[in-house]
């Protein structure tokens, strides 16, 4: 068997089976914080637009603004995410898991504020009004069982939308996504068993 398949993990934070694709956008998590939350997040570049390949190059400070008249409200961005999953449910990561990635601004969840101090960021290619693939679902649920190999506390009910921790302010990942989808999914994929692994 694939040892990547049992520790995916190396020690720096990066998954074996991601496509890297480092950010410039990120910077040290607080001393000592619980990594705990996933959020979850849709985007697409632009908009409805699916397999441009601009996501990647956003997170990666990479994008030429002048290409599509949306971007111009992306100029002055500075974001990231941990993780990207794309619609053929390609992984790519774009910041290591031990660092802080720029993904939920203002943001609280049962009363803790900056949510980017003790979360994950996974971004789906999607949109507000398109549906979510099978195998998106997959990846992230697979993604999700292999993050709490290293974060034990991130259970399914710490699996949340942008929406979630910024309402009002986030709608993703939207009405396309199904949560119930998603959790009968990660349950396929083993979710919630703690790891025995030392």
């Amino acid at each position: 068997m694939n040892p990547d398949l049992l520790n995916p993990w190396n020690a720096a934070g990066w998954h074996a089976m991601a496509h890297v694709a480092p950010s410039p956008y990120f910077d040290q998590r607080p001393v000592g914080v619980e990594i705990d939350l996933l959020v979850v997040h849709a985007i697409s570049l632009p908009p409805e637009q699916f397999g441009s390949g601009e996501v990647p190059r956003f997170f990666m400070g990479l994008l030429d603004f002048d290409r599509d008249p949306y971007y111009e409200q992306l100029r002055n961005l500075r974001v990231s995410a941990h993780f990207f999953i794309e619609r053929d449910g390609k992984l790519w990561q774009h910041v290591s898991v031990w660092d802080r990635a720029w993904h939920a601004g203002v943001s609280s969840w049962q009363g803790r504020s900056a949510c980017n101090d003790y979360s994950i960021g996974v971004e789906l290619e999607g949109s507000e009004s398109s549906k979510f693939l099978p195998i998106q679902y997959q990846r992230l649920a697979a993604l999700s069982r292999d993050l709490q190999k290293l974060f034990q506390a991130m259970l399914q009910e710490r699996i949340v939308g942008h929406a979630d921790i910024a309402p009002g302010r986030k709608w993703d990942p939207g009405p396309g996504f199904s949560w119930d989808y998603f959790t009968e999914v990660y349950a396929a994929h083993g979710g919630d068993q703690r790891s025995t692994e030392t």
